[in-house]
């Protein structure tokens, strides 16, 4: 839409692009058909110019001549007196030679007289050709002109007609859209306008935002969400983030019930916060007659940081204005993003080194303790061991006790006391050869052979 500023009241209306050529074209037209009249009127005073400058310089140059020539001939009728008189005595052949010089002049004069009736006619007939060209061009002129209006007529019926099909088209939309609008649900309407935004963005991101994210915030995790968010970067810095909320109602909700923008800025200013967002954007279709939303791009940062209310079709004009505006701040925020990474890292160092110390200490701690423990566990296994020592010192001395028992035990002193073992073992010492001793140990080998 183009803004017109009237001349005489001074109001401002707005009229379309049809509108907006079809008054140009006839002021073009009213400017072509007057510099036409002008051009016609300047050549018609430059032809009598002419004819006027032909005819003075004709007459001036006429007059000089014979003025010249008549000066002259006075001129030489003075000589000729003179010479007359001084030598009137020379002869008649010098005076008939002064005779011929002014037969000559005469001549000469009458040809120039001559000449100039002929540059004078010539002049006539050049000027007279010149206006005739000016006629012919003139002519010309107003031929064209006419075409060119009619042309121009032609153009402003069809301007016309093209700009009475365009407005029943767009009647006809808004007749559909507000049927659409009535047939479709509260849902369905919030839809539509994000819909709208995804798509216009769309058309352009290739060419206008290679780089860009911009995608529906899905992360509810908080308990609200926006509708889009939008990042930018540049060499993988990001230099630019907008929350976006869409908001739109059906025309028939009932005007009590109906939502206004203000409602919308906590809730977003909440959103854009939790995302990390620099900028918040509500893109609106409510207070339909607010005259200060209609202006199409307002700012409401006195009631939230980096807060602005927009129509839809000035959608893809605020990001452009934040994208471009922030292009300028990007190598600044390299440079501190580069300082607070530097910052970081002496702070990170610092922090290892302290939690090194924390660290170091707290092991060397626990390993003294472990030491501790150890030593006491080594001192206990020590007397442990010392037990198990002297429990074996002790088992090692009844062994001994009962060895010495063991060898000291023989046949005789079993059978002490015992006759029937005493008559066995008899009985055993009779079977065995006369002259083979009997050594310790083999009496009960031969008792056991003897009970088999």
């Amino acid at each position: 839409m183009q803004e017109i500023k009237c001349p005489n009241c001074g109001k401002v209306f707005q009229v379309d692009e049809a509108g907006y050529a079809a008054i140009v074209k006839q002021v073009r037209d009213q400017e072509f058909n007057g510099e036409i009249h002008e051009r016609l009127e300047q050549m018609e005073r430059e032809k009598v110019s002419a004819v006027e400058k032909a005819r003075m310089e004709t007459e001036r140059d006429k007059d000089a001549v014979i003025g010249k020539l008549n000066a002259e001939i006075l001129e030489l009728k003075s000589q000729t007196e003179k010479v007359r008189l001084e030598t009137e005595n020379k002869g008649k052949d010098q005076v008939g030679l002064l005779n011929t010089q002014i037969a000559e002049l005469k001549s000469k004069l009458e040809r120039s007289a001559t000449e100039k009736e002929l540059a004078v006619k010539e002049a006539q007939e050049k000027s007279a050709n010149e206006i005739a060209e000016k006629n012919e061009e003139i002519l010309k002129l107003k031929s064209a002109a006419e075409l060119e209006k009619q042309a121009g007529e032609l153009k402003l019926q069809q301007v016309k007609d093209d700009f009475n099909v365009q407005l029943k088209a767009k009647d006809e939309q808004v007749a559909f859209y507000k049927d659409l609008k009535a047939k479709q649900s509260t849902k369905m309407v919030g839809e539509t306008l994000e819909q709208h935004c995804q798509i216009e963005f769309n058309k352009i991101r290739a060419t206008a935002f290679p780089e860009a994210y911009f995608e529906k915030d899905n992360d509810a995790r908080s308990g609200s969400k926006g509708d889009f968010i939008f990042r930018d970067y540049r060499d993988g810095t990001e230099f630019i983030s907008i929350m976006f909320e869409m908001k739109n109602e059906l025309d028939q909700t009932d005007a009590k019930s109906r939502h206004k923008n203000e409602d919308f800025f906590k809730e977003l200013d909440k959103d854009r916060n939790e995302k990390n967002c620099e900028y918040a954007i509500l893109v609106s279709m409510l207070e339909a007659d607010s005259e200060l939303y209609n202006t199409g791009i307002v700012d409401v940062s006195y009631r939230y940081p980096k807060m602005y209310v927009i129509r839809p079709q000035f959608f893809i004009q605020i990001i452009t204005i934040l994208r471009d505006a922030a292009l300028n701040s990007v190598e600044y925020k390299k440079q501190l993003i580069q300082a607070q990474q530097q910052n970081i890292d002496v702070t990170n160092f610092e922090n290892d080194l302290a939690n090194f110390k924390s660290g170091f200490a707290k092991n060397c701690e626990l390993a003294s303790k472990r030491f501790d423990e150890a030593i006491d566990e080594i001192d206990k296994t020590i007397l442990h061991l010392q037990k198990v020592k002297d429990a074996l010192k002790s088992s090692e001395r009844n062994l001994q006790l009962a060895n010495n028992k063991a060898e000291d035990l023989t046949i005789r002193k079993l059978t002490r006391g015992n006759p029937t073992m005493t008559r066995k073992f008899e009985e055993a010492r009779q079977k065995i050869p006369e002259g083979e001793p009997i050594v310790a140990g083999e009496e009960d080998a031969v008792i056991a052979e003897n009970k088999d």
